[in-house]
């Protein structure tokens, strides 16, 4: 009889130990700081007439990780640091950056950055996330949902995807079919894109 209530209470010991320990893992998020010199975000605009790419410089950013799961995240952009890659014009180059600046688009006077937080990671495949977060542009939050891929790196991870976003939803007007008609080959495509490259580490 003493073996048996022996063997109870080891037993009771040992699945305490377990389920703290489980608990204990399932509570260890990192944080990752995202090293902004080696991460980088890349537009993308269409027109009618042809296109624009350049790139916008991070401000800060965090990568959360549950071991080698992506559980949340977050990154700022500093608007004050766009730029156009594909125009060679110095002139029509600073014309065009000094039209994104203004009131017609991203009002960064008023608005100079702008915000992504992850509110949701849905995994897909190995690496792969569905990723849902509120998009802050112009002082208005919106969510978007985009693919996302993760690699653990040395360090801390690296993650990349690209977030389609409808500047309409932004307040941004200008040339736009949503706010105005008969544009022809005036007329710019409200979805434009952003690649984004986040790495980051301890």
């Amino acid at each position: 009889m003493k073996s048996v209530k022996s063997f109870v209470a080891a037993l009771a010991v040992a699945l305490f130990v377990s389920g703290a320990a489980s608990a204990d893992d399932k509570g260890k998020a990192t944080n990752l700081k995202v090293n902004t010199s080696k991460s980088e975000l890349t537009w993308l605009g269409k027109k009618v007439t042809g296109e624009h790419t350049g790139k916008i410089a991070l401000k800060e950013g965090t990568i959360v990780m549950d071991g080698n799961k992506l559980t949340g995240g977050k990154f700022t952009a500093d608007l004050n640091s766009i730029t156009c890659t594909d125009l060679t014009d110095k002139e029509y180059n600073a014309k065009l950056i000094g039209h994104l600046k203004s009131e017609d688009f991203f009002s960064v006077e008023k608005h100079p950055t702008a915000t992504f937080v992850v509110t949701k990671a849905t995994p897909k495949t190995a690496g792969v996330y569905d990723v849902t977060g509120d998009l802050t542009i112009k002082g208005i939050t919106k969510p978007v949902t985009f693919p996302v891929t993760v690699k653990n790196t040395a360090n801390g991870a690296e993650a990349t995807g690209t977030i389609t976003v409808d500047r309409s939803k932004y307040d941004i007007k200008y040339n736009s079919k949503s706010f105005f008609e008969n544009l022809g080959d005036k007329m710019i495509h409200d979805d434009f894109t952003i690649d984004v490259k986040l790495v980051a580490g301890k």
